[in-house]
């Protein structure tokens, strides 16, 4: 299986290709990144699977179109905090850059299974007052009609992030540290609330292989993978 990553080197693009690179079945890992990527940790097994397609235009892929092809699958988490952000620069690139990679992809690979990261409280109908939650749901709503063979929206909660990994978003990594004691106990109490980096990836990997029954899975269809 030959499959593409957007945002791999963010905390959910991390965790979604250690476990394409421990997946036996997956021979190969195409990284669509703005400039060369860091090394690995030692920790990711398989490293010789993964490489980097370097572009510099994240609104537009059209020049890269060919290297896309024969693709089984897309994993989509590249993402942006929207604090302190306006309306139209979080659009640009929550919405444009997903907009510009689906284009390029439905073009290359349309049998593929393109999967989208989104996020638990993101709103399909577009009309939240939260601005970031109508902004995701229009991108989760150009995804769904884009006319792949399958494509998928994750809502994930609160990520538990595992194997060392760590988010990029300094608030984010700070929550960790405080909430790291007791991520434990929230699971014992909360355990459809809280999925994890491993999950995920194999979440996309098992969708993509089987399918699932609705088009939009929710923290608690993650943590049953």
């Amino acid at each position: 299986m030959k499959v593409a990553i957007f945002g791999s080197s963010g905390m959910v693009g991390q965790g979604v290709l250690l476990e394409c690179l421990r997946d036996p079945g997956v021979d190969s890992i195409l990284r669509v990144v703005r400039k060369p990527s860091d090394p690995l940790p030692p920790n990711f097994p398989n490293q010789q699977k993964a490489y980097d397609l370097i572009h510099s235009d994240f609104q537009d892929f059209t020049a890269i179109e060919p290297q896309l092809t024969g693709l089984d699958a897309c994993y989509f988490c590249l993402g942006a905090g929207s604090s302190g952000m306006s309306e139209a620069d979080y659009t640009r690139i929550t919405y444009g850059i997903t907009v510009a990679a689906v284009r390029a992809l439905v073009k290359a690979s349309p049998g593929l299974t393109f999967i989208f990261v989104s996020g638990e409280g993101s709103d399909s109908t577009e009309k939240s007052r939260i601005m970031w939650a109508r902004v995701k749901g229009k991108a989760e709503n150009a995804v769904l009609a884009a006319g792949f063979k399958s494509a998928y929206i994750f809502r994930p909660g609160f990520i538990e992030a595992l194997d060392g990994i760590e988010s990029r978003t300094p608030l984010y990594r700070k929550l960790y540290v405080v909430f790291r004691p007791i991520i434990g106990l929230l699971k014992l109490l909360m355990p459809k609330r809280i999925t994890s980096t491993q999950q995920i990836g194999r979440a996309m990997l098992a969708v993509t292989r089987n399918g699932y029954a609705e088009p939009i899975l929710s923290t608690a269809d993650l943590t049953t993978f």
